[in-house]
Order: C-alpha cells, then structure tokens, then sequence
C-alpha cells in the first residue's frame, strides 16, 4: 500500500514517541498518557464536526469504554490491557449501533442535547448503582498485556506505548477513511444534506456510521484513561468530561487528524501548568485560553499551519 505524506507522518509520530517513551521524565509520560487518551476520542470528535455535529455528550462513551474495562477485570478476573481495550470497542459498538439509529435522525442542537441527555441518563443509573461503587466508582488493575505479565514498575511506560499504539493506529485508520469515498461525505453532508441525497447516497446511513466510529474511539480513549489512572468513576461520563472534549475539539481544528492529538496535548499541558501554579484559578485559565483561541483562531489552532502554507 502507497502512503501519502500524512500517512507516513502518523507513523513516524508513532514511532518516535515510543522511542523517546523510556527517556522521557515521568510527569511527561503522565501528561502524554493523558493526551493521547483524550485525543483519541477527539479524533472521533472532529469526524463528527467534519458532518457539522457537535456531540455533548461522548462522555457517554468514554466511560462506557472504561467501565467495560474496569468490569472485565472485576467480574471476570482478566486483567489484561489488550482484552480491555477490546471490550471497549465492542461495548461502545453494540450500544453506539442501536442509539445512532435515532441520533442520525437530528442535528444541530436537537443532536447535541439529545446526545448529553443519553450521557446523562448513564450518569443517573452508575451513580444508583452501588454494586459499580455508585458515586466512587472503583479501582482497576491491568497486570498482563497479551497474556505477558507486566511488573508494576514497568506499567506506566506499558501504557504509554499502548496509548501510543492505538493513538497512532486511530490516526491513521481515520485519515484513510476520510480520504475514502465514504469518509469524502462528511464534508458534503455538511455543505448539503439534500445534494447527497440526490447523488444517490444516504446521508442517514452514512452520519450512523460516523457516530458509531466516533463512539469507538471515544472508547478505545476510556478504556486506555481506566488503565492509565487506575479508577473510574459515573463522572466519566458526567457533562463536564463532555464539555472538555469539545473544549479540545474546538481548540484543535478539524483541519487535520494531527489537530486532535496536538491539540489534546496544548490542553493538557495548559490545564497541568495552570493546576500547579494558580490552583484556584485553572479553569479561568482554560477559559481565557479559549476565549482567545475563538477571537484570534476561529478554525482552531491547526489553522495556524494552514495559514502559513496559504501565505
């Protein structure tokens, strides 16, 4: 197979951070697990915005992909990353399957309330649930990657190289659907729904099979944030965590499916900056950053590079 020159970046990325992982510092590995995880599900986030939807609530997702991992675990005693992982994608599949069947139906806001009241309704029934830990949610521990044990020293830089893997591999997956017939849509979905119609394709199956792409990765990023933190809790999915992932997406850009990854990282090392050093007014922080990224970069920062290769 031919790679075009985003394809081979995605994959020299890749490659070069799971080089660096073993010399970078621990606070660094921590703040790129983290970036990674919620990159992830913003990659599914801006296919959704590339078909002009805005989802407030893949909460929804990403929790379910962590308590997915965090039960195979508890329940059925297999603690192994991989198996995690894949219990996530298959979970957030099936459920993301029956749900877009109605929220392909909508857009604008009657897409992004309908899609929080689903997250919502997740929230209400985990933090009643007092055999999941109700409002404390509870603990997981991965110990194998594919049946090999991991030592417990060795575990954070085993999930760093996880979350790279998957990160890297989403990345691409995604730029090669959006450079496919199918994955060309989004974009005229977007411009106009009823000239897609009249071209002979269907703009509901093809927003479904979106949505339930977007809700795989969302996934995949909870299932690696289980592991990654070690604990879940209802406020995975609880609105906030929803907001922040259109908080990334919006500062990213759709522009590019580096937008997500760089962006989640700008994100994070704002947020862990800004903790560290005015820990009573963070969110202010955050607030001003996207306050000025909305006035000064209305396309998100990945239009900073479009800008440059424009001038």
């Amino acid at each position: 197979m031919k790679l075009d020159r985003t394809s081979f970046a995605i994959l020299a990325m890749g490659a070069i951070l799971l080089i660096a992982g073993p010399a970078l510092p621990s606070w660094m590995v921590s703040m790129l697990n983290v970036s990674l995880c919620y990159g992830t599900v913003v990659l599914g986030m801006m296919l959704l915005m590339r078909n002009g939807i805005v989802s407030f609530g893949h909460g929804l997702y990403f929790c379910l992909g962590a308590y997915a991992a965090g039960l195979l675990d508890q329940m059925l005693k297999m603690p192994d990353m991989l198996l995690m992982v894949g219990a996530a994608v298959v979970v957030t599949g099936v459920v993301s399957a029956i749900l877009g069947l109605l929220l392909a139906k909508y857009r604008d806001i009657f897409f992004a309330m309908l899609s929080l009241a689903f997250s919502m309704i997740l929230y209400g029934l985990l933090v009643k649930t007092a055999s999941l830990g109700s409002t404390d949610g509870f603990n997981v521990a991965a110990k194998t990657v594919a049946g090999f044990a991991v030592a417990p020293e060795s575990q954070r830089l085993m999930v760093y190289s996880l979350a790279v893997v998957f990160a890297t591999v989403s990345a691409f997956f995604l730029h090669s659907y959006l450079a496919s017939h199918q994955g060309r849509l989004a974009g005229a979905i977007k411009d106009n729904e009823l000239r897609v119609e009249y071209m002979g394709a269907s703009v509901m199956r093809a927003v479904h099979r979106n949505y339930v792409i977007s809700a795989v990765l969302a996934g995949i990023g909870g299932a690696l944030m289980a592991v990654n933190i070690g604990h879940i809790d209802p406020e995975m999915t609880y609105w906030p965590q929803s907001g922040e992932f259109v908080f990334v997406a919006i500062l990213s850009g759709t522009g590019s499916v580096f937008a997500p990854l760089g962006g989640a990282l700008v994100f994070e090392a704002i947020r862990s900056f800004a903790y560290e050093y005015s820990p009573n007014t963070w969110q202010m922080v955050l607030g001003i950053t996207m306050l000025l990224v909305m006035i000064f970069l209305p396309g998100g920062l990945w239009s900073l590079f479009t800008r440059k290769r424009e001038g």
